[in-house]
Formats: structure tokens, C-alpha cells, sequence
């Protein structure tokens, strides 16, 4: 997709359970319905695409099932197979219509990230009518292009909390059966700059050299990825049930973002950093306490948003000396 970060992860998009025929799942993350498949978003990015193939998140459709590890929690699950109907669909898997039957058809796609592409793709891809290019598109052409895609569903590139926020959708592993009975891991140990910069990256819809974001983005994927930290913590330890593996480690991750994001506040000129940590200190991690666990994620979720959209990271050159640099990006 057209980017200038391309930040995997899964998007929300509302609850969607497998069509008649399949053994129901946890809830897909995208409408299979809607879904068009990377093979269409490399009709015009080609690069892109290619990247992506070079990715962990394209070669999980072949290799997850494989894994014993993923076998040995599958057993546990009572899964038979990983990609009919389990619960791995969610978050290993892009998943769309086949011959009337909702069916996983690649890895971490495109869309995973962008939204499923139904509504959206055609004028997503319109510079203008018959012959004009992306280079001589006019610009009033561009904005209302821009803007009647995001109407229709695409989370563009620009707003780094949505996007980012998908990533936060899967490694924070929100299932907490899948942790406390089969055995998952409780969360990935990810930092948005570390793991957006490195394998999945793909800026070469602008440039062809596949440049690592300019440091004023980094400044603001490193802030964004942090509030989203704190506020999947909490969300998890909200739909906590039991004191076992899952809770606690919430609990703990929780602890260790809500005083993240303190330190990250006094390095910056940013008042919706300490309002987020607040909103965080002023609820108890807790069993049996969701809905002031969810407000207080709510407040956080409203904070980073405002975060995002009100600032460029121009002048939070306090953060450099705390940002990933190249030798701790993930993969190549």
C-alpha cells in the first residue's frame, strides 16, 4: 500500500465469525467479504508486495502450521487444524471469501494494516480518469481521493495510531484462554520503531532506496507505540477472569508502560503524555474491575489519538537518545 511506514499488524473492523460450513473462530479482524487480497494491492504496488514476501508476516501461511510449537498449542486449543476454524485465524491469517466459504488466503497482508479493500481500493487507485499517473495527478484531485477513501475505510499511512493500533490488535495477544490453557505467549515484547523499521519496511512508493522514516516519524511511531503499550495493558488485564498467566502478565505489563510513559513525559513538551499516565495510576489492576480498566484505556486511547494528530515530532529531539537505532530493528 502507499506509504511512507508500512506498519503491519491486523486492524479492527468488527466482528465477524466464519461463514456456515466452518468450525466458528475467534472473531476475525476483517470481513472476509471485503477483503481483496494483496495480489490486488500489487496491481500498483509492485515493490511493496515484494517486500512483504521477504517478511515473517507473509511466510506464516506456510510455516505456522508447521511449527510444533503452534501444534503443541493447537492440541491444547482442541484445534484440529490451525487454519480451519481456530483460533489462530485472527491474528496469523488474511482471510476472504473462496467460492462462498470465508478461507485464509496469505499471512499479515496489506490489508491487515490498510483495512479491507472493497470499498475503498477503486478510488483509492483513481488519479484522475483514463491516462493520468500518480506523478501528474492534481492536487485537488489527490485530497478529495484521499479523503473519500478514508470514508470508505482505508486507514491511511498519515494516522499512525490506527495503524499502529492494528499491530497492538495481535501482539498483545487480547485471548486470554489461548495464553492461560494453550500455552501462548502473553504478548510480543514489540516497540513500534524497532519493529517498523526493520523486515516489514517498505517505503518505496516515494523513493526506490527503502529508506529507514525520517527521524521527526520515528519520534512519533516511537510515542504513539508507547501509549498503545499502556492502553492494550490495560485492556487486557480488564477482560482478565482468572489470577493465572494471563492477568498477571498484563498486570505487569501494565505496570511497566504506566511507568514508561511517565519517564517518556518529562522528555518531552507533551501534557497528553502525563494525562495518559494519570488516567493509568488512578485505576487498580485488578480482577473483576473492567469497566474502570476500559474507561481508563478509553482515556489513553483518546490522549494518544489527539497525540498523533496535534503534533510532528519536530520538537521531541528529547526522545532521540531513547530511540531504537538501526542495529535493534527486527529483521532486515
Amino acid at each position: 500500500m502507499k506509504t511512507h511506514t508500512f506498519l503491519l499488524g491486523l486492524a479492527f473492523f468488527g466482528a465477524l465469525l466464519l461463514a456456515p460450513g466452518m468450525v466458528q473462530a475467534q472473531e476475525l479482524h476483517l470481513d472476509p467479504a471485503k477483503v481483496m487480497g494483496p495480489d490486488a494491492c500489487g496491481e500498483c504496488h509492485k515493490a511493496s508486495v515484494e517486500a512483504w514476501k521477504g517478511s515473517h508476516h507473509f511466510s506464516t501461511f506456510k510455516s505456522l502450521p508447521r511449527k510444533k510449537e503452534a501444534r503443541a498449542i493447537a492440541d491444547k486449543m482442541g484445534l484440529k487444524r490451525i487454519k480451519a476454524g481456530s483460533e489462530c485465524l485472527s491474528c496469523h491469517f488474511t482471510s476472504a471469501m473462496v467460492k462462498g466459504k470465508a478461507k485464509p488466503i496469505a499471512g499479515i497482508a496489506c490489508e491487515s494494516c490498510h483495512g479491507a479493500g472493497r470499498d475503498w481500493i477503486k478510488v483509492h487507485s483513481d488519479f484522475g480518469g483514463k491516462g493520468v499517473k500518480a506523478e501528474n495527478e492534481a492536487a485537488a484531485h489527490k485530497a478529495d481521493r484521499f479523503k473519500k477513501s478514508k470514508q470508505a475505510g482505508m486507514i491511511r499511512p498519515g494516522n499512525i495510531y490506527q495503524v499502529a493500533k492494528n499491530c497492538f490488535g495481535c501482539h498483545s495477544v487480547p485471548n486470554e484462554k489461548l495464553v492461560n490453557v494453550g500455552g501462548h505467549a502473553a504478548g510480543s515484547k514489540i516497540e513500534l520503531v524497532a519493529w517498523s523499521q526493520g523486515e516489514v519496511r517498505h517505503n518505496v512508493w516515494y523513493s526506490k532506496e527503502n529508506k529507514v522514516s525520517p527521524i521527526e516519524r520515528l519520534r512519533m511511531i516511537y510515542l504513539v507505540g508507547r501509549a498503545l503499550d499502556l492502553e492494550f495493558a490495560l485492556r487486557g488485564v480488564a477482560k482478565a477472569t482468572k489470577k493465572a498467566d494471563y492477568a498477571v502478565k498484563m498486570a505487569k505489563r501494565a505496570k511497566k508502560a504506566r511507568k514508561r510513559i511517565k519517564a517518556i513525559a518529562k522528555l518531552v513538551d507533551a501534557p497528553e503524555l502525563m494525562a495518559m499516565y494519570k488516567a493509568a495510576r488512578s485505576v487498580k489492576l485488578k480482577l473483576n474491575n473492567e469497566a474502570k480498566l476500559t474507561a481508563a484505556a478509553d482515556a489513553i486511547a483518546r490522549h494518544a489519538q489527539i497525540l498523533a494528530s496535534k503534533y510532528d515530532g519536530s520538537t521531541f529531539g528529547g526522545l532521540d537518545s531513547i530511540l531504537p537505532g538501526p542495529d535493534k530493528f527486527k529483521g532486515k
